[in-house]
């Protein structure tokens, strides 16, 4: 798969090492930094093997699941200190299981601070300036993979 192809097929690409948005392996799949930065930090978790939705995983994948995401989440909240972190998993548009890990900060404008994060213009997800590059991003991604893999290794050492 080229360079080119590897969001027709993110999970694989992940799994291939073709992803250049991976941040890091987890123990239920990877954690991506988002395609757009309006909101620093906003990142993905894709799951190790590719499914429809949650309920396709078992029980203790959907809790390894579920538990790296709160994760990513934390790690997010240590890296960049937002005002608080939004948890969505949909699968309407790409109909496979992936969970949106959103940072919501004190500065965004006060009619759309409160409202989710898809109520933001389209142009904010399509404009080039908003789109990740490791230029602009890659520092704040290092950050939030260091927090990271630093919380992966309490985490599952407490089981």
């Amino acid at each position: 798969m080229s360079n080119l192809n590897w969001k027709q097929d993110r999970i694989g690409s992940a799994m291939r090492g073709e992803n250049p948005l991976v941040i890091t392996e987890l123990k239920s799949g990877f954690a991506v930094i988002g395609d757009t930065q309006f909101l620093p930090g906003y990142c993905v978790l894709l799951p190790s093997q590719n499914v429809c939705s949650l309920d396709q995983l078992s029980y203790k994948q959907r809790s390894e699941y579920l538990l790296d995401m709160s994760i990513l989440g934390e790690a997010i909240q240590k890296a960049l200190n937002p005002r608080r972190i939004n948890y969505s998993i949909y699968g309407n548009t790409d109909a496979f299981l992936h969970a949106h890990v959103f940072p919501r900060y004190e500065w965004e404008r006060e009619e759309r601070k409160f409202m989710p994060v898809w109520q933001y213009p389209k142009e904010m997800w399509s404009d080039e300036q908003n789109h990740y590059s490791n230029e602009k991003h890659g520092e704040l991604r290092a950050n939030i993979r260091s927090h990271l893999l630093e919380m992966v290794k309490e985490a599952y050492t407490e089981e």
